[in-house]
């Protein structure tokens, strides 16, 4: 497997799965807030549908990727391309208590974040949660389901840990 779109959640553990595949795999991993984002020091600014889609493009293109976020409606390339589709489906409290953990680490300088770990961010990360588990994940499931040939769910940490250990 050199194509890997892993979806999910925030919270639901995909930068650490798609961290540790890409670090066993030897494969570059994406994140796709970066691909919606430009990173700038003076503040992140949004590309134009056309610079992501582009940006995407030439991603899906190469040799061997794994991306991963929370984004299913305009990654339809990304899933084709894919050879495999993880979802993760982490419960719900699990990925409300990886947000709240998260938010303090970063506050405190434990852990690195894209974007500035304010409190407006901190509130956005609740109700998005809570959009995904109400509307977004039945949407995503209804997407995926046309590749169910190359879809794996992983609902906890032990079904995760036992698929990395046997992805080499």
């Amino acid at each position: 497997m050199q194509k890997i779109h892993i979806i999910g959640s925030v919270g639901s553990g995909k930068t650490t799965l798609a961290r540790t595949l890409s670090a066993k795999l030897k494969v570059p991993h994406y994140e796709l807030d970066n691909v919606v984002w430009k990173r700038c020091t003076s503040g992140d600014i949004r590309r134009s549908d056309e610079e992501r889609n582009e940006y995407l493009n030439s991603i899906i293109h190469t040799d061997a990727w794994i991306i991963e976020g929370v984004h299913y409606e305009w990654v339809a390339q990304s899933f084709q391309n894919a050879d495999m589709i993880i979802f993760l489906d982490t419960d719900y409290s699990k990925r409300t208590y990886r947000i709240i953990k998260r938010f303090f680490l970063q506050k405190v300088g434990l852990e690195q974040a894209n974007y500035q770990p304010t409190f407006k961010m901190f509130r956005k990360m609740f109700k998005w949660n809570a959009y995904f588990e109400n509307e977004g994940k039945p949407e995503i499931l209804k997407t995926l389901s046309k590749y169910n040939k190359k879809l794996i769910i992983l609902k906890d940490n032990k079904e995760i840990e036992k698929y990395c250990s046997h992805s080499t």
